[in-house]
C-alpha cells in the first residue's frame, strides 16, 4: 500500500477528513518552506502538496502564479526541491505530494525525475498538463517506485472520461471544483456535492476537492461527500507575507487558520445527531 493510500485508509478508520493544504517551494525561501511543512504537520494536515515552481503554470491563479515567480527569481532549482523535501518528509512522516509541470518531468526525464521524487521521499505527483491518454509510461514508472501519479476530473468532464480518468488513478482522485483557475472564492457551487457524490458510486479512489476552496465553511460543504479538500490560494497568500513580516507572526495566523479548517472538517465528520 502507497503512503497516500494508507493515510486514507487510517483517516476512514477514524471516521476523519483529510485536509491538505498546497505550498509553492521555496515561496519566500525553502527554510521558511520546511517550516511550514513541519507546522502544518504537526497540526494534523493528513497530507501536503508541495508545488515545483514553474513560468508557465496552467490552472493556477494569480496568487500561485505569483509565487512561482518569487520562487523562480529566487533561484529554486528542481534539485533544491528534492532536497527539502528528503530533510523534511522523515521529520514529519506526513504523505508530500508534488504538484509539477510535465514539461519539468520530461526536460529530466522520466526515470531519472520518478526516481530523483522517491530518493527524495515524495509520496505522489500531481502533473496537471499531462492528458490521461498519454500518462501510461509515467504511470508505469510511478507504479514501479511506489508513488502515486493522482489524476484530475473537472467539472466539464464528460462522465464516461471521468471513469476512464477514475480507473486510472492513484492515491485519490483531485476532483476541481470550479472551471477555471485557482484562487480564493466567496462561495462554491452547490453542483460539487452532486458531482463528487456520482464519482464516488464510480469509484474506491478517495475523492479531495481543491479549486476554490479557502474558508471553513467551503470544507465543511465539501467534506459532506469527499474524503478531504486541498486548499491552495489562501495558504500561498498568507505565506506570502513571510517576505516582509516577522516570520513567527505568519506561522502562527498558518497555525490558526489550519485549525478553522480542521475544527470544520471534524463537524463535517460528526454524525447529524452530535452537531449542534
Amino acid at each position: 500500500m502507497s503512503a497516500v493510500s494508507s493515510a486514507f485508509c487510517q483517516l476512514r478508520q477514524r471516521g476523519k477528513k483529510a485536509l491538505m493544504p498546497f505550498l509553492t517551494a521555496g515561496d519566500p525561501n525553502l527554510e521558511f518552506t520546511q517550516a511550514v511543512i513541519e507546522l502544518l504537520s504537526e497540526e494534523g494536515c493528513a497530507l501536503l502538496e508541495l508545488g515545483f515552481p514553474y513560468s508557465d503554470p496552467i490552472a493556477d491563479g494569480p496568487v500561485i502564479q505569483a509565487s512561482y515567480t518569487r520562487a523562480l527569481r529566487n533561484g529554486i532549482k528542481v534539485d533544491a526541491v528534492f532536497d527539502t523535501v528528503a530533510r523534511v518528509a522523515p521529520k514529519v512522516g506526513t504523505p508530500i505530494v508534488g504538484m509539477v509541470s510535465y514539461a519539468i518531468v520530461f526536460r529530466r526525464g522520466i526515470q531519472k525525475f520518478v526516481e530523483a521524487a522517491r530518493s527524495s521521499g515524495l509520496a505522489g505527483l500531481i502533473v496537471p498538463d499531462l492528458p490521461v491518454e498519454e500518462s501510461d509510461d509515467l504511470r508505469a514508472v510511478c507504479d514501479g517506485a511506489n508513488i502515486d501519479l493522482i489524476q484530475l476530473i473537472t467539472p466539464t468532464t464528460p462522465r464516461p472520461r471521468a471513469i476512464e480518468i477514475a480507473q486510472k488513478g492513484r492515491g485519490f482522485i483531485y476532483y476541481v471544483s470550479v472551471a477555471g483557475i485557482t484562487g480564493e472564492r466567496s462561495e462554491l457551487p452547490r453542483s460539487v456535492v452532486d458531482n463528487v457524490a456520482w464519482l464516488r458510486q464510480q469509484t474506491d479512489l478517495p475523492i479531495c476537492v481543491g479549486f476554490g476552496v479557502s474558508r471553513p465553511e467551503h470544507a465543511q460543504m465539501v467534506a459532506q461527500v469527499a474524503d478531504g479538500v486541498i486548499v491552495g490560494s489562501a495558504f500561498v497568500r498568507r505565506i506570502a507575507e513571510a517576505a516582509t513580516r516577522p516570520k513567527h507572526e505568519v506561522l502562527l495566523e498558518l497555525r490558526q487558520f489550519a485549525r478553522s479548517l480542521l475544527s470544520a472538517l471534524e463537524a463535517a465528520s460528526q454524525p447529524l445527531a452530535q452537531r449542534d
